[in-house]
């Protein structure tokens, strides 16, 4: 699944060939992906300028006057701008039509992405319980920082790797960049996180914005599916430390890597250097 590298990094793609263009008309090829979309969404963005593209956490924003577009990528999409004439691929579900005489393509093979509308001055179901931005140094109010995971995660049993991908906690952290940042941190995933000192959260924080904020100006991780904006795949996979690796040796000790399931998900992590 894109994760949200892999979103920003299409956030930025998409700005300089869409914002300040206008809709001339949004075509759906079929009513539903993961949720059914809305049939007057058409009808609400033909004709609005797209005022900018924003990001909350895996969630695509296409702002208008009257509302945004709201996008989700789900296990495989992906959106690209292209020329309108460029023929249509299998699982091209959704084209916006620009005044510059490009498309906004959405392609989506698994069909587990969304498009949803949000209306003016409201705020998406889906986006409500959402915790703060993990690059922001405020949002809404709330700092992303060790003292706020190590506040939320006192009497907490579960392990600190599904802490951390808690969305309610934290926006953005998937599978891929919990595994890097607690290793960098020095975590065991496996920890209890209400066991977790103030201190060994603060490392972890700052792992978690700088594995996020590296992998970003990487263009994202590639993971069978995910492709950018203009067409080329992300390169942080080469750079992965932990992720993927189970039974490899640690790049740092040189000890074999472990590998097991937690909260349903894949986990690698090295017993001698994350404690």
């Amino acid at each position: 699944m894109p994760e949200l590298p892999e979103v920003e990094t299409t956030r930025r793609g998409l700005l300089p060939h869409v914002v300040g263009r206008r809709v001339r008309k949004m075509i759906l090829r079929r009513p539903d992906l993961r949720l059914p979309i809305p049939p007057e969404l058409p009808k609400l963005l033909r004709d609005q300028p797209i005022l900018d593209i924003s990001r909350r956490a895996k969630y695509l924003l296409m702002e208008t006057g009257r509302g945004s577009a709201l996008w989700h990528l789900g296990m495989s999409g992906s959106l690209r701008v292209l020329p309108a004439a460029t023929p249509l691929r299998a699982h091209d579900h959704v084209d916006v039509e620009l005044d510059s005489g490009h498309v906004l393509r959405f392609n989506d093979p698994r069909r587990f992405g969304l498009l949803l509308w949000q209306p003016l001055g409201t705020i998406h179901p889906l986006l409500q319980s959402l915790g703060p931005e993990p690059l922001s140094d405020d949002f809404d109010g709330v700092a992303f920082n060790g003292d706020h995971l190590f506040r939320l995660s006192r009497g907490r049993s579960a392990p600190v790797k599904t802490f951390l991908m808690d969305q309610s906690v934290v926006v953005g952290v998937g599978n891929i960049y919990a595994a890097e940042a607690l290793f960098a941190a020095g975590i065991a995933p496996t920890r209890e996180a209400g066991k977790v000192s103030l201190d060994r959260y603060r490392k972890l924080a700052d792992a978690v914005r700088v594995i996020l904020a590296h992998a970003i100006d990487r263009g994202g991780t590639t993971l069978r599916d995910f492709i950018s904006p203009d067409g080329l795949p992300g390169y942080f996979e080469q750079e992965l430390l932990v992720y993927g690796r189970g039974g490899e040796p640690c790049r740092v000790c040189g000890r074999r890597l472990r590998e097991d399931r937690i909260g349903q998900r894949a986990s690698v992590w090295c017993s001698h250097c994350q404690r």
